[in-house]
């Protein structure tokens, strides 16, 4: 039996991708190439821009000092040749507010800033959100689960622990959405399951 490839909750598409695929990150094996690979930036909602600027000096110390160079070069961010508002990059490869830490892993300087409790903001949704990507529609949002051959560890990882993908995101999917949202999508998973095996 055929199950369905897209579901709606309320006046958001969802791909059952996200429920019936696996994935958990595993930086120790990819080394953050998320952060590096690619021709563009991470992709910004626009209220993330007055965010960026406002909480800059929270973040820029863990920045590195290209990172910081290319954002006094380009700004805080971006558009890119799709008309997207992004990231600005350093030299064209990783994400001018990514570093490198001590175990050679490219992490999110943002993100560093917050686990220090020193801004709120935790990370662009993009960024939060992956692998899922979110398209604006005219009546509501599609989330689509994004394959990248950067993230195959994380899909082997993903099948030996169990995960699906929108469990791998759940606070990124409810600080985006809802916990009614995410409880939907939740009580949707085991029917997935099912209709996979049938």
């Amino acid at each position: 039996m055929d199950y369905p490839q897209v579901i709606a909750i309320g006046d958001i598409w969802v791909s059952t991708a996200l429920l019936t695929e696996r994935f958990a990150c595993d930086m120790a094996a990819c080394k953050g190439r998320c952060c590096v690979a690619g021709n563009s930036g991470a992709p910004l909602e626009p209220e993330e821009l007055g965010i960026l600027a406002r909480e800059y000096a929270a973040f820029a110390p863990y920045m590195s000092p290209q990172g910081r160079e290319a954002v006094e070069q380009e700004g805080f961010a971006l558009t890119d040749r799709d008309g997207e508002l992004v990231t600005p990059l350093v030299a064209g490869a990783e994400c001018a507010y990514a570093y490198l830490d001590k175990a050679g892993i490219c992490r999110c300087s943002i993100e560093q800033a917050f686990e220090a409790q020193k801004t709120a903001f935790r990370k662009p949704i993009s960024c939060w959100l992956y692998p899922i990507r979110v398209q604006k529609l005219s009546t509501g949002y599609a989330l689509n689960y994004h394959q990248w051959e950067v993230c195959a560890r994380a899909r082997a990882r993903g099948q030996q622990e169990g995960t699906p993908v929108y469990t791998f995101v759940r606070e990124a999917l409810i600080a985006r959405f809802g916990t009614e949202f995410y409880e939907a999508l939740d009580s949707v998973s085991p029917q997935m399951a099912l209709y996979k095996h049938l």
